[in-house]
């Protein structure tokens, strides 16, 4: 048993998870760093802290990408979370290089102070995503777990339902996905995942310190950016609400998603970090339920007593998967973690703190400009 874990520090900790990592963290009494660039995608015009964070923590701004600034940042530290990321999947597939220097090559100079650096660091996480896994997993009544292959603009015009990659046929019955699972990202940010993830586990592994990835499936809840378009569907499908303007829902809105509520996220993330026998692990986190998309907008509007119409496009973007549900069994056996909120009361809550707030955008001018660069790219449909 090492020595107990006092200093961390937070990487993008400014941002949706990380600062409420850092509420719960500086509440247990640990010391907290926090390194941010303010991304303005992300924060708007905002560059500092929240109120009740601000003056409590150390606070770095500049970017992860910044080698030197970041060695700096981690002098000292017991343990690293670490956030700072570049996250719209559509954004991701023709961003590529801009993803691929803040996601890789930053937690490769992580990896380089954990390796070849004197430290005291004891854990490490890094956030995960459902995304590497591309597609979920699927029961075929003929050849038993299959997973099947991304999907396209050319195999989606008979049905967005995947095929099972060894008949075709489209007879297949979903399943949560363990941790075991085919990993197949469909989109560069999920690419970008996947190699983050292996990285800081060989790296943790290397060093015998604690290292966690964390699978996060879609993240929601109060402290969400309500002004980043790339990313996001209930923040979008609040603010298109809040306007009356018309909601446009991709495929047929079948598609589903496991929503896990921002505090069984945090509740998760620390649970790993408390852990004391040392160990490297990858890790779901979400609430192992799928949600529809159609489910999602419904009860959006149906909250709000909005006057915006659905919209069933049948529009495909290139990048998104079908379903994924998360299997919990894996870290509830590790940490004893379980999800607490369901999605229509998480939702709640996220609808009545964006309420509260005074600088949700006045238009969605943002969104549809977001919209029309995919399209440009000839990465959306419709």
């Amino acid at each position: 048993m090492g020595k107990s874990i006092n200093k961390v520090l937070i990487t993008g900790g400014a941002g949706f998870i990380g600062s409420n990592v850092a509420r719960v963290l500086l509440n247990d009494g640990y010391e907290i760093t926090i390194l941010d660039n303010f991304l303005p995608q992300i924060h708007g015009d905002k560059n500092e802290l929240t109120d009740d964070l601000k003056d409590k923590v150390r606070l770095i701004v500049g970017d992860v990408s910044d080698k030197k600034l970041l060695y700096k940042a981690l002098e000292g530290q017991d343990a690293v979370i670490h956030y700072a990321a570049e996250t719209g999947t559509g954004q991701s597939m023709y961003a590529v290089s801009h993803y691929t220097n803040v996601n890789i090559q930053a937690t490769a100079d992580l990896c380089d102070y954990i390796i070849n650096e004197p430290h005291n660091l004891q854990s490490v996480i890094v956030a995960s995503s459902r995304s590497i896994y591309g597609e979920g997993k699927y029961t075929s009544p003929d050849y038993g777990t299959v997973y099947p292959n991304s999907r396209t603009f050319q195999n989606v015009k008979e049905s967005f339902e995947v095929r099972c990659p060894i008949s075709g046929k489209n007879n297949l019955k979903l399943e949560s996905t363990d941790e075991s699972s085919k990993i197949h990202p469909s989109s560069f940010y999920g690419i970008t995942k996947q190699v983050q993830e292996q990285m800081i586990i060989l790296a943790a592994k290397l060093k015998n310190i604690n290292g966690y990835a964390l699978r996060y499936q879609n993240v929601y809840g109060p402290g969400q950016s309500l002004k980043n378009p790339y990313t996001g569907i209930l923040s979008i499908f609040t603010r298109l609400a809040l306007q009356n303007e018309e909601i446009n829902i991709f495929e047929d809105g079948l598609e589903s998603r496991d929503f896990v509520h921002i505090q069984d996220v945090v509740s998760a993330t620390i649970s790993c970090l408390k852990l004391e026998e040392k160990g490297q692990h990858i890790l779901n986190v979400g609430s192992g339920v799928p949600v529809s998309v159609i489910e999602v907008a419904n009860e959006i509007v149906t909250y709000l007593k909005s006057k915006s119409k659905i919209k069933i496009s049948g529009a495909f973007r290139e990048g998104d998967i079908r379903h994924n549900f998360a299997d919990l069994k894996l870290i509830n056996e590790i940490t004893g973690f379980e999800p607490k909120w369901n999605f229509k009361e998480g939702l709640h809550s996220f609808i009545d703190w964006a309420l509260d707030q005074n600088d949700i955008p006045k238009d969605t001018a943002d969104y549809k400009k977001s919209l029309g660069e995919l399209k440009e790219k000839g990465l959306l449909n419709g």
